[in-house]
This record gives C-alpha cells, sequence and structure tokens, in this order.
C-alpha cells in the first residue's frame, strides 16, 4: 500500500486535499467512485483508486525506490516514477534537436507543475495544473476530470507555445501480479508492428532484452526473439521472462473517421480490468515497456517489475531527433510528430480507468460501444459494461 503523510488540507479549495504519497508531495481529488493523486514532481498520476463504491482496484505502479534513500537518480523523471504522466518531448532525448537538450520524457515528465486550481460541481470534480517550459519556450495546461458514477479519469493536455516538431506521449505503467502471465494484455487493431531499432542497453552495463531488434509482428502474441533457437516471445501476458527489458510498438495509420483506440489489460489474480482509450489521430502510436528484472543499474537494480502502456505520436522513445527526422514509420505516412504552433495550441485527450471482473473472465476480445459507455466481452465467454463519455475523445 502507499507511504502517506496527510499535508494541512487546502480550506480555500474543498475540492483538493494534499499529502505526501511513497516521498512524493502530491495533489489528490475524489468523486464519488474514484481517488486520484497527482505528484507536485512531473505531474505523475498514482494511486489511484477505482472503485470506492464497490470493489476498489489500484492498477498503477510505483518505483520500488521510493520512501528509501536511493541517492541521486540518472533522469529526473525517474525521482517520482509512477503511474501515468505527460511526456513532451517524449523519449530519451540522448541527441540535441536543433541545439535543444531536453531531459528525457522532457521538463514535464520530471519538473515541478504548479497548481491553478481545483473545483467540484454536482456531477464532476476536477484537477488543474500548469508548467512553463524552458528548453523550449511553451506552457503545459493539465485537466484531470473525474465524473461521479464512472470509473474513469478524464485528462486533458493543452500545449500552449512550445514552437516547432516534437514527439509526445502519456507514459501509463501498471504494476504486475505475482502470478507469472496473469495480466493479459487486448488492443484495438493495428496496421504495423515493430521492435526496437536499436540496442535499449548492453549486458556489460547490467540490461538484458529478449525480442529481436528492429523485427516486424502482427500479434503481440507472436514477438521474434534475439536467440537464435528461441521461440518468438508471447507479449499479450505478463509477467513472463524474468531478467529481460524490452519495447515494442504499434502504429495506426490515419484515417479520415472519427474513431477511438483502445488497449485493456485484464488481471486475472486480483480480478479487475484497466482500459485506456484515445483518439488515434492525434496519438497514431502505442509502445510497450515490458520490465522484468532486466536492468541492473542505478536505481533499477534487477528488482522493477511493470509494463508500460505509452500512447503518443512517436518514433519509440528515440527523442525529439528521430521523431521529428524521416524514420521507417513516418516514411510510411504515419505521424510521429507534431509540428507544434507558437499561435495555435495544441489539445491531447486521454481516458483512463478499471473495473472489477467476473471470475474466469479471461482476455478482451471485443469492445462495444455504446451510448451509455463500453462493453468488454471476454474470451470465456463473460461480459462487463461500464459508464464512460467517449465523446470526449470526438
Amino acid at each position: 500500500m502507499p507511504k502517506r503523510t496527510v499535508s494541512q488540507p487546502d480550506t480555500t479549495t474543498p475540492a483538493l486535499t494534499q499529502e505526501t504519497i511513497d516521498s512524493q508531495p502530491s495533489w489528490l481529488i475524489r468523486s464519488n467512485t474514484v481517488e486520484l493523486a497527482i505528484t507536485e514532481l512531473g505531474g505523475h498520476m498514482a494511486p489511484v483508486t477505482f472503485g470506492l463504491d464497490h470493489a476498489p482496484v489500484q492498477p498503477y505502479y510505483t518505483s520500488p525506490w521510493q520512501n528509501e534513500e536511493a541517492g541521486e537518480v540518472p533522469a529526473p523523471v525517474l525521482a517520482p516514477l509512477r503511474g501515468d504522466f505527460f511526456c513532451l518531448p517524449f523519449g530519451a532525448n540522448e541527441e540535441p534537436y536543433r541545439g535543444e537538450q531536453h531531459p528525457p520524457h522532457g521538463e514535464t515528465a520530471g519538473n515541478k507543475w504548479t497548481l491553478v486550481g481545483a473545483q467540484r460541481d454536482d456531477d464532476s470534480t476536477s484537477l488543474h495544473i500548469s508548467l512553463d517550459t524552458k528548453v523550449r519556450r511553451g506552457t503545459v495546461h493539465r485537466q484531470f476530470t473525474l465524473i461521479n458514477g464512472h470509473n474513469a479519469v478524464y485528462s486533458r493536455t493543452l500545449i500552449e507555445g512550445f514552437a516547432g516538431r516534437s514527439p509526445f506521449a502519456h507514459h501509463a505503467i501498471l504494476r504486475l501480479p505475482k502470478e507469472e502471465r496473469a495480466l493479459h494484455i487486448s488492443t484495438s487493431r493495428f496496421d504495423v508492428g515493430r521492435t526496437y531499432p536499436a540496442p535499449i542497453g548492453s549486458p556489460a552495463a547490467g540490461d538484458y532484452q529478449f525480442i529481436a531488434r528492429d523485427a516486424s509482428f502482427k500479434s503481440l502474441s507472436k514477438i521474434p526473439s534475439t536467440f537464435k533457437d528461441e521461440a518468438p516471445g508471447d507479449y499479450s501476458a505478463f509477467p513472463a521472462r524474468t531478467g529481460f527489458c524490452d519495447l515494442l510498438q504499434q502504429f495506426e495509420k490515419p484515417s479520415k473517421k472519427p474513431t477511438i483506440s483502445w488497449v485493456t489489460a485484464v488481471n486475472t489474480e486480483e480480478g479487475y480490468l484497466w482500459f485506456a482509450l484515445k483518439n488515434p489521430v492525434d496519438m497514431p502510436g502505442r509502445m510497450f515497456w515490458a520490465e522484468n528484472r532486466g536492468r541492473h543499474s542505478h536505481p533499477w537494480n534487477g528488482r522493477n517489475t511493470c509494463l508500460g502502456i505509452e500512447d503518443g505520436c512517436m518514433y519509440f522513445d528515440r527523442g525529439a531527433a528521430a521523431s521529428s527526422k524521416p524514420n521507417p514509420i513516418s516514411k510510411l505516412g504515419i505521424p510521429t510528430h507534431v509540428n507544434f504552433k507558437a499561435n495555435q495550441p495544441f489539445e491531447v485527450r486521454y481516458i483512463q480507468g478499471a473495473i472489477k471482473v467476473p471470475a474466469k473472465f479471461g482476455k478482451v476480445e471485443i469492445v462495444d460501444f455504446t451510448e451509455e459507455g463500453l462493453i468488454f466481452h471476454s474470451a470465456t465467454g463473460k461480459k462487463v459494461a461500464t459508464a464512460v463519455d467517449t465523446s470526449f475523445l470526438l
């Protein structure tokens, strides 16, 4: 459970409370179904408790070095690392781009955010924070909204200024169950699947990878291995392959029709389903970071297990330079960056949620969109519905 220390309540903003959670000062808002915490440092969203009115679940990951004297970390984003956060520019950003040297996953993921305000009405509660970027001048606003009766978080990110090309992405991280292959991943259709185009690290530095470099795939259940005599890996269920860390990405070609792309993760050990929804016109990429004790440098120290599900517009995590220049994916007509305009704000909308599912629900096969929300159909013939305002994305 998260380690929490209550701060002085904000009597001027009754919709908001402030606590230190797992070593990070955080802002909290709450509806009748969801409690949400956002760290001041990096704007990381966790813990989030869904199902307050029935059966609470907490799907997000918190890095294991919280609440310990971990010493200096190699990147600001690692200090609060947890839950979901917004990356601008997304990626390692090791290569400078047009004289800019951005930190890993951008200033938005590791700098301090400012509280703008929080409000509550009869049906919803929302939190508004902002951050001024300095490497490339701009302002990023983030608004998180909870709707009573909905087990979902509606996030809206508004980017002002920040003129020029850049990748961006949400960076959700799920905690993994203890039981092998007890988290089952399903996604809507995608057009291109590729494994990471370069070494993630090296065994000499304590980093180990299982999947082949720069290979194509059509299904998460069959990913080519880097080992000559090893069968393809199944990346649709986790945890698996102890001792390895891998990256792979799905891409969707632009569509003229309004559509919603989805991803689900069913935790059969704890009996819940996590989901995320996006508009693929804005976010054509979805990268998976499969971490199972595959990194041994500080602060990972061979103890980290999680699954990153990272939706955005990017060429893997290669950073602003590789995503903004022509690359193998952009040459297929799939955007890997946005050319931001100084006088034209750019908005990103995203929905994440979690609900309990019946016993032996299994993996999601079909998602139906209705006027009320979503109906998830499993491979075992079971179904579960939840209220979601999908019009938020269109």
